[in-house]
């Protein structure tokens, strides 16, 4: 099929501020630029996200209440055939949505995106459901090389991808976010307060840099999930008398204007897929201290264009940010090589292709 006259619809549960659904957003503002239709279905729940879709995308939110919600399901039914969709790209757990779409649009095909998170943990993953809904897709997208090799493996599927997630600048954000601390000394880590982005690593880096460079100070940007990880965090922050030198700020829609305030950012997870959080650091030349995990350290190359540090290496991690701190060249050279690295790597023009040029063989 040529490109122009592919119709692509995207599917994802909610509109969050996560890398899934940001992905999805992505997708399908770049495809309306080259198809001729493209849109972008929400399943269960809005977010911040809606205002980033582009006027060419068409949008439909379905407010499904339950997994076998017929009303929401056969909303999307006739949605797919007024528009003719050929092919649905489904993000994350809306799979089964897709799945049971398939059945009853056979004419369909349906791709499913695998942004697992946990990909340092894929034993502990569960496959049964994924294992009997494979055979309906038509092709699997994943985010590292290690959930591709997972799906060939475990899932026995051999039309398996990867294709590295892409950044894009924001559109229709008020910048109106301001940072605590002083400038020129802020670190940054934009990640939800989930337990694989450990945090604690974090904060018993910030311990010690108190100790060594007190007017230095860290600011936390994600969605604040209110559970018992969140109070873990906010109790070792008062414990540990770091109220001036650790910031939370919650969802925050504004990260460019938050990047241009902070001098350092930083990524402390146990596990990642290929973190958006990553490319946004290099679309906006900021030297970074970052995790070996997931794909990461195909973009971070250690001691080139940031420093990639070892998960749980309390010490490395540390001594790696004073280097940087101590260092203002280093900070430059850093930024810089970093948005090269995504420049040339993980653009919208280059990942759209490879995925156009992919979809073509299907």
């Amino acid at each position: 099929m040529d490109i122009k006259e592919m119709r692509i619809l995207q599917l994802i549960d909610s509109l969050e501020a996560g890398g899934a659904e940001r992905m999805a957003v992505n997708y399908a503002n770049a495809l309306a630029k080259q198809i001729e239709f493209s849109g972008l279905v929400v399943s269960r729940k809005e977010g911040p996200l809606v205002n980033q879709i582009d006027e060419g995308v068409s949008y439909l939110f379905l407010n499904r209440k339950s997994v076998f919600d017929f009303k929401a399901l056969f909303t999307l039914r006739n949605y797919v055939l007024l528009h003719k969709v050929t092919l649905v790209h489904a993000h994350s757990t809306s799979f089964f949505l897709a799945f049971l779409l398939k059945l009853l649009c056979t004419s369909i095909k349906i791709i499913w995106h695998d942004h697992y998170g946990d990909s340092e943990f894929l034993n502990k993953r569960p496959l049964l459901t994924l294992r009997l809904i494979a055979p309906f897709f038509s092709g699997i997208i994943a985010v590292n090389q290690k959930l591709k090799v997972w799906a060939q493996e475990n899932l026995l599927f051999g039309n398996a991808i990867y294709l590295p997630n892409f950044p894009s600048e924001e559109k229709n954000i008020t910048e109106h976010t301001v940072l605590e601390g002083s400038t020129g000394k802020r670190i940054v880590s934009l990640a939800n307060l989930r337990v694989q982005k450990d945090h604690f690593l974090l904060l018993e880096v910030a311990k010690k840099l108190k100790v060594s460079h007190a007017e230095w100070t860290f600011h936390l940007v994600g969605k604040d999930f209110e559970d018992a990880y969140s109070r873990q965090i906010k109790s070792f922050i008062v414990g540990n008398n770091l109220e001036k030198n650790v910031f939370l700020y919650g969802t925050k829609q504004d990260v460019k204007n938050i990047l241009d305030q902070s001098t350092i950012a930083i990524l402390t997870s146990q596990s990642e897929g290929l973190p958006m959080a990553i490319l946004e650091y290099g679309l906006h030349k900021k030297p970074a201290v970052v995790t070996n995990v997931g794909e990461i350290s195909s973009v971070i190359q250690n001691g080139k264009n940031g420093f990639i540090i070892l998960a749980n290496q309390e010490q490395l991690f540390y001594e790696a940010l004073v280097t940087l701190i101590k260092n203002d060249t280093l900070q430059i050279d850093f930024g810089n090589l970093l948005y090269h690295t995504i420049s040339e790597n993980y653009s919208e023009e280059i990942v759209l292709k490879n995925y156009l040029d992919w979809l073509q063989t299907i």
